[in-house]
């Protein structure tokens, strides 16, 4: 197995994926943090987001799907989303089996905030990469996909 040594800097000989997995915990506590001033989670916000982008109510088996998560803990984060009232269930009417997530008002009002908030997280942490880096880095994380 290769072992990265960073000549830039003092830090312990590791495997990249450690030092990349690093990095990312940290981002995602630092747009957690950013995001729960304002009573948002990341995966609050990414449910709000995807109704926002779908325009319309979607079935909680569709958000679950969308999200990457399993079924009952999309119906707990819309419990909670609706206790909040940043979502309400609605009757399918295709389907009277079925319960669809929609948007509320308020929801649509905190995903904008957040939507703002979160841009000015992600500034915050890239603003210490050059712009010339930044592109590399996206390049090279493309790269990553499978």
């Amino acid at each position: 197995m290769e072992v990265y040594h960073s000549p830039m800097n003092n830090l312990s000989p590791a495997p990249m994926a450690f030092l990349l997995m690093g990095a990312v915990h940290q981002m995602e506590a630092h747009l957690e943090s950013a995001l729960g001033g304002i009573g948002l989670s990341l995966a609050k916000f990414r449910v709000l987001s995807q109704l926002v982008e779908a325009k319309e109510p979607v079935p909680l088996s569709s958000l679950a799907e969308r999200c990457s998560c399993v079924r009952s803990n999309m119906t707990q984060l819309v419990d909670r989303l609706e206790a909040e009232k940043l979502v309400e269930r609605v009757s399918d009417p295709n389907d009277r089996r079925s319960v669809l997530a929609a948007l509320t008002p308020e929801g649509r009002a905190r995903h904008d905030e957040g939507a703002r908030v979160l841009a000015e997280a992600e500034r915050e942490v890239f603003e210490r990469i050059p712009w010339a880096d930044r592109e590399s880095l996206a390049r090279l994380v493309q790269l990553l996909k499978p």
